[in-house]
């Protein structure tokens, strides 16, 4: 897969499965638009676009809270002024909050959906009438397992993930015309930093690591590298008939 003179914009991806992918994107020739709501500690940056840079690559982070649109027009204008178009969105900022129906309170439901779905709707609005003008993109959503499975303590969650892989057809569909093509990545679960954390802080590490490894038929959990190929393949050039689809990467977790 080849994606020199391309240029990527991906939301979320200061750590975890988001900075695997940008780092992917650039080791296969890509332009980056590393986004996350804040730089690192101290920073005006975050180490993605270090690590980016370090290895020859280009890249540069817009910060901004994509659930605003305001926030959200900005990221994809100042892209816009960076490298002078965005050939790939990856929608890939996402909150977790778990909780049931009866526990879960307004205010987290609304944060759910405001990151999770309106992020994506926000970001994929301004960026779509760029793609338009400049004759194509790709667009590709992260999704997750959750929206095709029910997950116990992740109501809202599975919700917002559902209402991801729904719009994501329904943009597929809209913009088929424009050469814009649409899909979306479900992740199963995946040793990302968040769950390195919770295995680390458990009372007992060694069972939370368990419960989560004995729930995968694989026997064990996903790397964020494999995320990040998936995300790559539904982008490339070489699966350019392919819009609209679901790309599930769970360790059987569905099947």
């Amino acid at each position: 897969m080849n994606f020199n003179n391309k240029v990527v914009l991906i939301t979320g991806a200061r750590k975890g499965i988001g900075k695997a992918i940008a780092l992917k994107f650039a080791e296969n020739g890509a332009k980056v638009i590393v986004n996350a709501t804040k730089p690192d500690e101290g920073k005006t940056s975050v180490e993605t676009v270090d690590v980016i840079k370090n290895n020859g690559g280009e890249a540069v982070f817009i910060a901004g809270d994509v659930s605003s649109p305001q926030s959200a027009e900005l990221i994809v204008s100042e892209a816009i002024n960076s490298f002078g178009r965005i050939d790939i969105l990856v929608n890939n900022a996402g909150i977790v909050i778990p909780g049931s129906l009866s526990d879960t309170s307004e205010k987290d439901f609304d944060m759910t959906m405001d990151v999770n779905v309106k992020g994506t709707f926000f970001m994929s609005k301004y960026a779509v009438e760029h793609m338009k003008s400049q004759g194509g993109g790709v667009i590709v959503n992260i999704g997750s397992v959750a929206a095709l499975k029910g997950h116990v303590d992740r109501a809202v969650y599975c919700a917002s993930k559902g209402a991801v892989v729904s719009l994501s057809r329904a943009m597929a569909a809209d913009y088929v015309k424009d050469n814009i093509r649409v899909n979306v990545v479900c992740p199963g679960t995946t040793h990302t930093p968040a769950i390195e954390s919770k295995i680390k802080n458990a009372e007992n590490p060694a069972e939370m690591e368990a419960i989560f490894v004995n729930r995968q038929p694989m026997g064990r959990l996903g790397k964020i590298d494999e995320i990040a190929h998936a995300v790559l393949f539904a982008a490339c050039e070489e699966a350019a008939y392919m819009t609209g689809s679901v790309i599930v990467i769970d360790g059987g977790m569905t099947m």
